[in-house]
């Protein structure tokens, strides 16, 4: 007697359903190696019934919801953290009960930044810092809190990895600001997989939020970040949280730059400098120094300019070296700026401004080990290869400010006002900026400060070679 086909297929059991605990990606079978992540031995079993139905029922809310002209705003106001460059990022201090997520690379300073963050708190607010670290102990974070003096009675620290644990302290220490280093390295009891697995980093995140939020404690969950430079884990973690930060930095230079990439209480778009040194991390409220190199006398094959790291204008020297005449394909090598636009720059210099480049090295590069990327350094770079070329200086007092299109015009760029005020602020006098952005089109020229407006990369080269030749002709003061 055979069985229905319907009776068959009613008791046939459920297919099995992998998932990577690393991604999230779901492969048609179980494989040892993540075909999307490339991840060895993060591919799971899981549970493939979907969660059933229930009807619900309404509750009595434990607070009934009030006009929103009677609830008061105080305890969501700001505190100061204690760190300048860090409360311009965040738009003022810590909000209780915000979530913060910050990311970096390893050994950019992550963990220096925060702790200094925690004393400044201890110090300076009413309530406790408390500061988990899942990634060191508690005696080597101690070595560091003496090397940068972020030592403070008021400063708790504890070295765990378990969330209810970690939750068993906040309930001890009453904080005010919660430091978890670093999220991926805490695991849930009561949840399955790896620790820093999506389904482990959804579930603590979730829990750590949901505690900062019910008892409005300001917090910040340090997260690593991955080889193309995206924060590790899913991306269901940017979500959850009220501001995202990104600490970078060279490992060759001191500087350090703090981005907002997603902030609920402010302004998205602002940037913090900070100095590396070795007793910590400090602000850096005026970083321009850095950029730039005061020469005694005026030297070919520099330029200066003025480029836009979020809101924040910071000026920035180009510098170029044009070498000798070489066979073949000469090199054309760049630091702190894109291959791609000296290439362009290059072009635009041979075809329309007759220089004779295509068989010479050409080296160009920033100084301070900053990175340029926006085209408004274009005319910059223009003007530093000419004066290399020719080996002729410019004014030392003249910064150029413009992108350079391929038939050789300048194009108009953003925030220009606020670009030349920065220049006069630190003392440059004569400026070049594209058509429609001088002081008759978008305000009064900064005081002392001469603003030409350059149609064409040949107007630009022959305005800088007058100014050097008018500053020669009349000499020192």
């Amino acid at each position: 007697m055979t069985t229905p086909r319907s009776s068959r297929s009613a008791t046939k059991a459920p297919r099995a359903v992998v998932q990577c605990d690393a991604c999230g990606h779901r492969p048609p079978r179980w494989v040892g190696r993540c075909p999307e992540c490339n991840e060895w031995g993060s591919v799971i079993e899981i549970s493939a019934e979907p969660p059933a139905l229930r009807n619900m029922t309404a509750r009595v809310p434990s607070e009934p919801a009030r006009p929103i002209s009677t609830i008061s705003a105080e305890p969501a106001r700001r505190r100061p953290s204690g760190v300048a460059e860090l409360d311009r990022v965040l738009g003022g201090g810590l909000v209780p009960g915000a979530v913060i997520l910050f990311a970096g690379e390893p050994g950019v300073g992550k963990s220096t930044l925060l702790l200094d963050v925690a004393q400044q708190w201890a110090a300076n607010a009413d309530t406790p810092a408390l500061v988990i670290s899942g990634e060191e102990s508690a005696s080597q974070v101690r070595l560091r809190a003496e090397r940068i003096g972020a030592l403070h009675e008021r400063l708790f620290m504890a070295a765990e990895g378990d969330l209810t644990t970690i939750l068993g302290h906040v309930d001890a220490v009453q904080p005010g600001l919660l430091i978890i280093d670093s999220v991926q390295t805490v695991s849930s009891p009561s949840t399955d997989g790896v620790p820093g697995g999506v389904t482990q980093v959804r579930a603590v995140a979730a829990a750590l939020v949901a505690t900062a939020k019910e008892r409005g404690i300001a917090t910040v969950l340090v997260g690593h970040v991955t080889k193309d430079g995206t924060v590790a884990g899913p991306r269901v973690l940017e979500h959850l949280v009220d501001v995202v930060l990104n600490f970078e930095g060279d490992r060759h230079s001191s500087l350090r730059l703090l981005r907002s990439m997603k902030n609920r209480f402010g302004a998205a778009d602002e940037v913090g400098c900070f100095e590396m040194h070795e007793s910590g991390i400090a602000s850096l409220p005026d970083p321009s120094g850095l950029f730039i190199t005061r020469h005694a006398d005026a030297v070919p094959g520099t330029c200066v300019t003025v480029t836009m790291e979020g809101r924040r204008a910071l000026i920035a020297e180009i510098q170029a070296l044009v070498g000798a005449e070489m066979p073949g394909n000469p090199r054309r090598t760049v630091s702190g700026l894109d291959g791609a636009r000296l290439a362009m720059v290059l072009a635009v210099l041979q075809r329309r401004a007759r220089l004779k480049l295509h068989d010479r090295e050409v080296f160009a590069a920033t100084v301070g080990g900053m990175k340029i990327t926006e085209p408004a350094a274009d005319l910059a770079l223009a003007l530093a290869v000419a004066s290399a070329t020719h080996d002729i200086p410019l004014t030392p007092d003249l910064v150029a400010i413009g992108e350079v299109g391929l038939t050789g015009e300048v194009r108009r760029v953003g925030a220009v006002p606020r670009r030349l005020a920065e220049a006069a602020r630190l003392g440059y006098r004569m400026a070049l900026v594209p058509p429609g952005c001088g002081p008759n089109n978008t305000s009064k020229a900064p005081e002392g400060m001469r603003v030409l407006e350059v149609a064409d990369l040949r107007t630009a080269l022959h305005a800088a070679a007058t100014a050097y030749a008018q500053a020669a002709n009349e000499g020192p003061n």
